[in-house]
């Protein structure tokens, strides 16, 4: 950081990320000289074949660019160690050295096509080992230059030409713009990024139909990521570095943490429900959860077993069974389902695997043992679930009951409308509730489900208003304050809540530029560090800063290189001098009812492959989630099979306790469940 301009433009690549390739290259480089040089002098004198003198001259301009090049890349290495990520002084002359590096391929290239012709037309007679050095030094030179062109497009930044309207004479230092011309470009750049961005969804999505809903969410989508990062200047190895310092520093501020104290109800819900009551209902309804995923879950989970289980009944023709299941594009979907669920076929009302953009597939079954009408709505799982989770914006949702402006995120809303359509005007519900009208209706879901299993319920409310929802690892932003305090004593669980939210997104960028502009170590100690964190453990790092040699102050103006292109004053700048004030935020914050039950791993945070995850549960609030915490294992317990055998795994805490203290025998619920 700031991003290396050359070649006239800007590339997302800073003149600190050299170290690595360059060293890589060095390495190649001083093997490939060393063998050239050891098959030179043993032949020197003795090249008395048909081409000898022509691989003789070969040999030694060869040695000597290779030379050459050994020490460009020892010069590029050795700046680009140099310095830090915010202090780029001592590497400015990086780019002329990218350009003395770049300038040498040309020789190099013309080296290697002169080798070629040598080996297809003058090699006749000579040594072997003379002959495979020549065609290994062609074949090395030709995947180097290869490997560049990959490199090239790979740190591409299609955003990086001058600034448009700009002078050729006009200063680049962003403080010596006007405000009006610093709008008007930010303007400028972030219009043309929203279209390289939509571009990019497109040809992504390129399988996808191009309807009016698909263009929209390309849009939307385009607009939130464009805009991300546009007020700074940080390339992708930046984040890196930045994300590896907030882990560890995470880590130790974990360590240094008085332990939590875990408590049996919730401290915000009039319920008052015992914690085991919860957990138990939680790990059955999660059952439900996960088989809305479908065989691709089913076989996942049972990588031995599931594909055996699942064959004989795919293959054989069920349409007798199907005639008495509403439903689309059941599959293998509706075996894995009463596979995973223990229901019989009878006992489900309407299966639908349909998706589309803002269509998500959900069932309706009957729970005779909960004796509840249970609609479970399924999380990400294609293309079209991402975009439908991406599309994040607020949009006005008109509630009956509510007065006021209130809003929710756009793409869940939708899908939560569509399923709500397809319940209530195709009249799922109610064959559901004419069969058994004693039972209650209890809505659940995981990921982007429950996101939408919430906001179904919200809308249902109304008709149902003795519903209960479970929604597993929702996202963080759903619903505006005025739902938020509306349905807070409503029957809503909220499990292993997901920390992934706009708001927490912008105060992530805050604390990861904050993080890397104190760091007094150069960006290469910072990620060989990091890896070998994340790989092998230890003590977190002590976080040298820069604070204590420079003014505070110089924090509160925009980080940006001068050659950057952007030149919009950054809020997310002017909030890093201190840790008090707040960045400001550019998103209406949304939030999600209920009662939240967050499980964590009990225990070290290191252990080895083998040792058993041991899990605990604790009532929360939604304030304890307003930051995004970094983990190599993010993805992973977000998944629903780790969800559910988390749930499970606490459960078992109690039933060990019950056993022990000679209290009670697990009841046939939690049996059950495992």
């Amino acid at each position: 950081m700031p991003a290396m301009v050359v070649f006239g433009r800007r590339w997302r690549i800073a003149s600190d990320d050299l170290v690595f390739p360059g060293a890589f290259e060095l390495f190649i480089r001083a093997v490939w000289w060393i063998v050239t040089l050891v098959v030179y002098t043993n032949h020197k004198g003795r090249f008395d074949c048909q081409g000898g003198t022509y691989l003789h001259n070969y040999l030694v301009v060869l040695l000597v660019l290779l030379g050459v090049i050994i020490l460009t890349l020892c010069a590029i290495v050795y700046i680009s160690a140099q310095g830090t990520i915010m202090n780029p002084g001592p590497r400015r002359s990086v780019p002329a050295l990218v350009y003395l590096r770049a300038l040498l391929y040309v020789p190099e290239l013309v080296w290697a096509c002169l080798g070629a012709v040598w080996v297809s037309d003058s090699s006749t007679g000579c040594k072997p080992e003379e002959v495979g050095a020549v065609i290994a030094a062609v074949v090395s030179s030709w995947i180097i230059l290869l490997s560049m062109a990959v490199g090239v497009l790979v740190v591409f930044d299609p955003l990086g030409s001058q600034r448009p309207g700009a002078p050729p004479d006009a200063p680049r230092g962003v403080r010596d713009l006007e405000s009006s011309e610093s709008s008007q470009l930010f303007y400028t750049a972030h219009t043309v990024a929203s279209r390289v961005w939509e571009s990019r969804l497109r040809l992504l999505c390129c399988c996808l139909p191009q309807d009016n809903n698909h263009r929209a969410a390309f849009s939307s989508i385009a607009q939130l990521v464009s805009g991300f990062f546009l007020d700074t200047d940080l390339v992708p190895s930046d984040i890196a570095a930045g994300l590896a310092l907030l882990h560890q520093e995470q880590d130790k501020m974990e360590h240094c943490r008085d332990p939590d104290e875990v408590l049996s109800h919730s401290p915000s819900s009039p319920i008052r429900e015992d914690l085991e009551v919860e957990l138990e209902k939680a790990a059955h309804f999660m059952k439900f959860a996960a088989a809305a995923y479908g065989w691709p879950l089913y076989v996942y989970s049972n990588p031995l077993t599931g594909l055996c289980k699942l064959s004989g009944d795919c293959c054989r023709s069920r349409q007798a069974e199907y005639d008495l299941v509403g439903g689309d594009s059941l599959g293998c979907h509706f075996t894995s389902i009463l596979q995973s669920t223990g229901l019989q076929y009878r006992d489900f009302i309407h299966i639908s695997f349909h998706n589309q953009i803002y269509e998500i597939p959900f069932y309706v079954a009957l729970d005779h043992k909960r004796e509840a009408v249970l609609v479970a709505v399924r999380g990400t799982l294609s293309l079209k679930d991402v975009l439908t989770d991406l599309s994040a914006e607020c949009e006005n949702l008109s509630v009956e009951g509510v007065s006021g402006t209130c809003y929710a995120h756009k793409g869940i809303s939708q899908a939560a409308h569509y399923i709500y359509k397809r319940l209530v005007n195709d009249g799922i519900l109610s064959q559901a509730f004419n069969i058994a009208p004693e039972y209650k209706l209890v809505i659940c879901g995981h990921s982007l489900g429950a996101g939408a299993a919430s906001l179904l319920a919200v809308l249902l409310r109304s008709t149902h208003p003795t519903l209960q929802c479970y929604a597993f690892s929702p996202p963080g932003a759903l619903l505006s304050t005025c739902f938020w305090l509306l349905f807070s004593h409503f029957h809503w669980f909220v499990f292993c809540f997901c920390r992934l939210s706009i708001p927490n997104m912008e105060d992530l960028k805050r604390r990861l530029l904050k993080m890397v502009s104190n760091c007094s170590k150069p960006k290469y100690k910072i990620l060989m560090r990091g890896c070998w964190y994340e790989l092998f453990g230890g003590d977190p790092d002590d976080f040298p800063t820069e604070l204590e040699n420079r003014r505070e102050e110089v924090l509160n103006q925009p980080l940006l290189g001068e050659e950057s292109l952007l030149v919009q004053r950054s809020n997310t700048y002017q909030s890093l001098s201190s840790d008090d004030s707040p960045a400001h935020p550019t998103h209406l914050p949304l939030y999600l009812p209920g009662c939240i039950l967050h499980i964590t791993e009990d225990g070290p945070a290191r252990r080895h492959c083998f040792a058993p995850v041991r899990y605990r549960a604790e009532w929360s609030s939604e304030t304890s989630f307003r930051n995004v915490l970094i983990s190599p294992r993010m993805v992973a317990d977000h998944m629903p099979d780790v969800v559910l055998r988390a749930l499970l795994s606490v459960l078992s805490v109690y039933w060990w306790r019950d056993v022990f203290c000679d209290v009670s025998s697990p009841n046939e619920d939690w049996q059950n469940a495992i």
